[in-house]
């Protein structure tokens, strides 16, 4: 897959699932859940210590899905992930040098921002897609449309992360510079651990189906 084709599907799925997995043994039924739902995406954050197998099981089962590690904070962590063949790289900030990584790699990396300076550094580095992170606590749908107004010319284009919810994600979709939402709702800890994947399933289709109220 190259960096352009994953670059256009990350920009072509309106919501990226932002998933906890504890047992690496949940990672096919819930990428098996979330297809069904109509989804071929999911973000793994590396917040447990099962994360790296959980990416490695999804990318051998599910070459047609577009599998991306999450929460990549540290050089060691980048380099693992992308030795596993990720498809895309998030981060809560911006790290000059797992930017460096990812782009030396041809592999796209959304670091997380929340203040213009962030923005022009990222920018700077050569990234356009940038994910809002805390985006509820950081004001949410008004202060990105203030944020993201200054480098409309550029092209940037944002992913809200944090406190994004069913309730709310029309209201960050319905700006021109959100390309997706990120949601950790669609699959939450308790429902994995509950094996609940035909309620993840359910979520992930009334998810697709709000996304696409706004742009259909």
């Amino acid at each position: 897959m190259s960096p352009l084709s994953s670059m256009e599907k990350l920009t072509r799925r309106p919501v990226i699932p932002v998933i906890v997995i504890d047992d690496e043994n949940d990672a096919e039924p819930l990428a098996e859940a979330l297809l069904a739902g109509g989804l071929d995406l999911i973000e793994v954050t590396l917040r447990t210590a099962a994360a790296e197998a959980a990416l490695g099981r999804i990318l051998r089962r599910f070459p047609e899905m577009l599998v991306g590690a999450g929460t990549v904070v540290t050089r060691e962590q980048a380099l693992r992930c992308l030795d596993l063949g990720v498809s895309f790289g998030v981060a809560p900030g911006f790290n000059p040098q797992t930017v460096r990584l990812f782009a030396e790699a041809g592999v796209p990396f959304l670091p997380g921002v929340v203040t213009p300076s962030e923005i022009e550094a990222a920018y700077g580095h050569g990234c356009t897609l940038l994910k809002f992170f805390p985006a509820e606590a950081a004001g949410g749908p008004n202060m990105l449309r203030a944020l993201a107004g200054p480098y409309e010319s550029l092209g940037i284009r944002f992913c809200p992360t944090g406190g994004v919810s069913v309730d709310n994600m029309k209201e960050y979709l319905s700006l021109p510079q959100v390309f997706a939402v990120g949601g950790s709702w669609l699959a939450s800890k308790r429902q994995i651990a509950e094996k609940q994947w035909n309620a993840i399933t359910q979520q992930t289709r009334e998810a697709l189906s709000r996304a696409r109220e706004v742009a259909p």
